[in-house]
């Protein structure tokens, strides 16, 4: 402040607002605010609009916001476009509550205060129409951001722009996020990387991470994947969570940066405690995989917890498949029928299924079948296969609706477009007649369908169909290709049905030596009339071994499975010489 301006301040209103913002910029607050004061009450525009921002802010006085907006007011109406823009600034905060009694035509229910966007755009306008750079980026940020009735993008540009061209990094961000959303080539990509830089330049904490992410993935710059983690350092240091939560991601990966496990979680739980639930979820995973950190199950479900009441679906289908399976958490069907429930309402589709499993395994509480069945035919209707197949599937057990065979049919042909299940469990009801009029020739059809997708129930049907000339010529060969790709899943049908048709009879050499192979497979997984057959070659020698004591033990296996021409075998054998012996070490290890 010159000296004229000191000399002349007891008396000048302009001299004394000068003196005050000197004395303001000196840290002097409290006599600042009092020389502002005293011109603002003389009327001086410049001083009004700082005494609001000193009231505001609580700057050499205590806050008080009614004085705040009253000072700013008055200025605004004077056509402080300074003023102005903090006006509009704070309504969008939702720092100023209308009074009830000035409520008008486009008033806003805003107690809550929550933003005021009507009034913030009067302002708004007034202020970048008055030159100001900030009033103009603001006023962008307003018709993008604000309610639909009063969004025009292409008016926001044309503001954000002009405010860039003045310099202001809040327009260089709001114009390059205006280019990217229609950017559809690189020169504009470009443009918009370049603006969004300019920004992140002058320290804007979401200018530095947007221009890190365009970094990592090479939107309108070269991406280059250790300068992006360098940016997303400074962006986390900021207090940005996405950046800090990306940080966290790369230090663990080794991405860009060194490996540091330890850091990595830190920036990570840094990003969870300030509410990235996503983050939270990695923190909780992180904790339940173990490794080089070790296992805490119980950090592990608070972290999952946090992330799922934040709103994460995947973390709240993860602690429904730990609670349902008891791992490290105690089996609790409440619990995983909660948390299931709650990840399906957030959207995660995959949940639907799993907690309609775990109410058909008697989990869930009253009404919980109508709610899956209801969620099933939503998403059928609107042309989801895996849905249809499982509404089919309510239909056909009366899972929250009647039975009815035939609606069990209907969903399950528009599911067997292209669901290999649903094209099994078609070809079957078709065969069999359930809700539709048998019909042999298309069952076995869409079994073959099934069966070359890998459905193992299917291609042992099909195979079945196949030996017994059942919607079609009758082709062994065709059914022991099926059986022998079955048989490679474990199935032990496949085994028994393999057996038999080396056993003799068929359009294929009969091979004992084979037939008894897989009559044993069979036996030893537990199949009664594997073990009934396997009893008989054993007593006969049909493979070229006799073994007696053997063959009781399989039939004395298949008689207590039910197989009654078990008990006659027992009875011819012992008639052999030898045969009446029983070998009961021998019977109990079969059984």
């Amino acid at each position: 402040m010159s000296f004229v301006d000191r000399l002349i301040a007891p008396v000048s209103i302009s001299a004394r607002a000068r003196r005050g913002i000197e004395l303001l910029e000196s840290g002097r607050a409290a006599e600042g605010f009092h020389q502002l004061a005293y011109a603002a009450r003389g009327g001086c525009i410049e001083a009004q609009y700082r005494v609001g921002r000193c009231y505001h802010e609580g700057t050499g006085v205590p806050q008080a916001t009614t004085e705040a907006v009253r000072w700013l007011q008055r200025a605004a109406e004077a056509d402080s476009a300074d003023a102005q823009f903090y006006l509009a600034l704070l309504y969008v905060q939702g720092v100023i509550i209308p009074e009830q009694s000035s409520a008008a035509l486009f008033a806003v229910d805003n107690e809550s205060g929550g933003p005021d966007f009507f009034t913030a755009l009067n302002w708004a306008r007034r202020a970048a129409e008055g030159n100001s750079a900030e009033g103009q980026a603001l006023l962008g940020y307003i018709l993008t951001s604000g309610p639909d009735t009063m969004t025009d993008e292409l008016e926001a540009e044309r503001w954000y722009a002009r405010s860039a061209e003045a310099g202001c990094p809040q327009g260089s961000l709001g114009l390059g996020l205006a280019l990217l959303r229609r950017a559809q080539d690189e020169r504009t990509q470009k443009e918009a990387a370049e603006q969004i830089a300019k920004a992140s330049t002058a320290g804007i904490p979401t200018a530095l991470y947007l221009i890190a992410v365009l970094t990592e993935f090479g939107i309108g710059v070269g991406g280059e994947l250790t300068r992006a983690v360098e940016l997303y350092r400074l962006a986390a240091d900021k207090g940005v969570c996405l950046a800090q939560r990306r940080l966290g991601v790369a230090l663990i990966n080794g991405h860009g940066i060194e490996r540091n496990l330890v850091e990595g979680e830190t920036w990570l739980r840094r990003a969870a405690l300030a509410g990235d639930a996503e983050a939270a979820a990695r923190v909780g995973l992180l904790y339940a995989r173990g490794g080089e950190l070790p296992p805490n199950y119980v950090e592990a479900v608070a972290w999952l917890e946090r992330a799922a009441e934040g709103g994460y679906a995947p973390a709240a289908r993860t602690l429904g498949q730990l609670y349902s399976i008891g791992t490290a958490v105690g089996r609790d069907l409440d619990l995983a029928n909660f948390w299931l429930e709650r990840a399906a309402e957030l959207g995660n589709e995959a949940s639907k299924a799993d907690f309609a499993n775990l109410v058909l395994r008697g989990g869930g509480k009253s009404g919980d079948q109508a709610k899956t069945r209801h969620w099933f035919q939503e998403a059928a209707e609107t042309g989801d296969l895996i849905a249809a197949f499982n509404f089919a599937v309510c239909f056909a057990e009366g899972i929250g609706i009647e039975r009815d065979e035939t609606a069990a049919a209907l969903w399950l042909r528009r599911a067997a477009v292209g669901v290999p299940t649903a094209q099994y469990w078609y070809g079957r009801i078709l065969i069999e007649g359930r809700g539709v009029p048998e019909n042999t020739v298309e069952g076995r059809m869409w079994l073959r369908r099934a069966a070359d997708a890998g459905i193992v129930d299917a291609q042992v049907l099909l195979g079945e169909m196949l030996v017994n000339g059942r919607g079609g010529a009758p082709d062994h060969r065709g059914a022991r290709a099926l059986f022998e790709r079955a048989t490679s899943q474990g199935h032990v049908g496949a085994m028994f049905a393999l057996g038999a048709l080396y056993h003799g009879g068929h359009d294929i050499v009969a091979d004992p030596g084979l037939a008894q192979r897989w009559f044993r497979e069979a036996a030893q997984r537990g199949h009664p009339r594997a073990q009934l057959m396997l009893g008989r070659y054993l007593l006969g020698g049909a493979a070229g071994r006799t073994d007696l004591a053997e063959a009781r033990q399989w039939f004395e296996a298949a008689e207590a499975q039910g197989v009654t021409e078990a008990a006659l075998e027992l009875t011819r054998l012992a008639k052999e010489p030898g045969g009446e012996a029983r070998n009961l070490k021998g019977s109990a290890s079969a059984a």
